[in-house]
């Protein structure tokens, strides 16, 4: 085993750990996806946490979106999620543990005192260090708030990143850290390290955002006398113009892709890609990505959103995706499309029957409903503007009534059967297919997506064909 997964030759654990302050950011889903593998690929485990200390960010429908988002991405965690703000005991027994070890100690400066220290610390170019770090409980003045800050070492800070190499801090760069609020309430790198340590964490891999924290979180470790895990801190996702990711970079909520249409094998495959590599390959079957993954492959280089390169990856898994799943998928993005689904079952094997041909014309399933849309097209449709110009005169018209009467006494309705009359029916008219076909899928479509109109008759069956040609022999096509 590669000497940065070995942790005291530990089962693999690790961790996801969000903030419930919104929905599954897109950067956050990388990570989940990273940790859920390296985890798969071991045979270890991962593992949910919700870090809701900050009671004012953090909401109910928050942590239910973080949970969704998961589910729809096929990220399956084991055991029940833990609730960090449930574990606020623990987290001030360790501090006051770290009272007692000597390597932290009670504060009782006030906001201005403390706010005067660091102006004077930071004009010296140095962190923040209290005056009560070396004060005896003595001198402390009677019924005043304090804080319990972390002594900070006056030696170096070095960790060993999986990603990012040796990274080395000066001691001077690491204040007095606060470990409990003047309230008594645990901060964050505290609960971090404690959480991280009951739940026997092995490798933390996250954003390299959290790198500084990685060097206070170490220096906990080293005081409790706990094994740090390995961390892995992978650069940040940035925006096709290499700034940091926004909104309109595409930094949404796993929801979003989903309600765009894409599927989570899409989607986990993309973000497996983002700022991870296994030689030249790009696309990843579930099974592929587990057996290749490690921390070798994470890039120390920024990644960055290319939403041509995810639909690239998305229709790949379009095509090869179940087709009656693909059908159950599709219904919801119909619906805006004023499509007909009169008659479920007939809807659903008109559309699985197509469906071979179809998915393979889409990138998400946004566009699979409108290259679908000619198969369910509520009749009789109006031909307006581009499709209605192949029937404007009425010499087209007369030739679409010749081409009716010929398609009705086609016997088998396939598409080889179907192109053969059709070229049969060109030849005997003495005209260039152009003349047969633009008119003909200006009737059957009205305008919309479509394969080879041998399959399009195939796919929308003989009476609906025949109805689809007989509506558009009226007069008038358009106003």
């Amino acid at each position: 085993m590669n000497s940065q997964l070995q942790n005291n030759d530990k089962m693999i654990r690790t961790r996801f750990a969000p903030s419930p302050t919104g929905f599954l950011h897109i950067g956050g889903a990388r990570t989940a996806l990273f940790n859920w593998l390296l985890a798969r690929r071991h045979g270890g485990t991962f593992l949910l946490r919700i870090e809701d200390t900050d009671r004012a960010r953090s909401n109910p429908a928050a942590v239910e979106a973080i949970l969704d988002g998961l589910s729809w991405l096929g990220l399956e965690w084991d055991g029940e999620p833990v609730s960090q703000f449930e574990r606020a005991n623990r987290h001030v027994e360790i501090a006051h543990e770290l009272l007692a070890r000597g390597h932290a100690f009670k504060c009782y400066c006030t906001a201005d005192e403390t706010q005067a220290l660091r102006d004077e610390a930071f004009a010296a170019g140095r962190a923040l260090r209290s005056p009560w770090r070396d004060r005896t409980e003595a001198e402390a003045p009677a019924d005043t708030p304090f804080t319990v800050r972390f002594k900070a070492p006056d030696s170096d800070v070095d960790i060993d990143d999986a990603v990012q190499g040796q990274v080395r801090w000066a001691a001077k760069e690491f204040d007095d850290l606060i470990l409990l609020r003047s309230d008594g309430t645990p901060t964050y790198n505290l609960a971090v390290v404690v959480d991280d340590h009951d739940m026997e964490i092995t490798h933390i891999v996250r954003g390299d955002d959290h790198l500084v924290n990685a060097g206070r979180q170490s220096q906990i470790y080293d005081a409790m006398g706990w094994q740090r895990p390995v961390f892995a801190h992978v650069p940040l996702i940035h925006g096709q113009d290499g700034k940091k990711l926004s909104k309109r970079h595409g930094a949404l909520g796993a929801e979003a892709y989903r309600d765009m249409g894409y599927l989570p094998e899409g989607l986990r495959n993309y973000l497996l890609r983002l700022g991870w590599s296994h030689g030249d390959q790009e696309l990843f079957g579930d099974a592929e990505a587990v057996a290749a993954f490690d921390l070798a492959g994470l890039n120390k280089a920024p990644a960055r959103m290319d939403l041509d390169k995810l639909n690239h990856i998305n229709s790949h898994h379009m095509a090869q995706a179940d087709n009656q799943r693909l059908v159950t998928l599709l219904l919801p993005f119909l619906d805006g499309l004023d499509a007909r689904i009169d008659d479920a079952n007939a809807t659903t094997s008109r559309l699985e029957k197509a469906m071979p041909v179809l998915k393979t014309r889409a990138s998400t399933l946004e566009e699979l409903a409108k290259q679908s849309y000619f198969l369910l097209r509520p009749r009789p449709f109006r031909l307006e503007g581009k499709a209605a110009k192949p029937l404007k005169d009425d010499e087209a018209r007369q030739r679409l009534y010749r081409l009716f009467t010929h398609l009705g006494d086609v016997n088998a309705w396939n598409e080889t059967v179907l192109a053969d009359a059709l070229k049969e029916f060109a030849e005997a008219e003495d005209v260039g297919f152009g003349k047969i076909g633009q008119p003909l899928r200006a009737a059957l479509t009205g305008g919309a997506p479509a394969p080879d109109l041998a399959l399009v008759m195939t796919f929308i069956g003989r009476d609906e064909t025949l109805d689809r040609i007989k509506d558009q022999m009226t007069p008038a096509t358009s106003e």
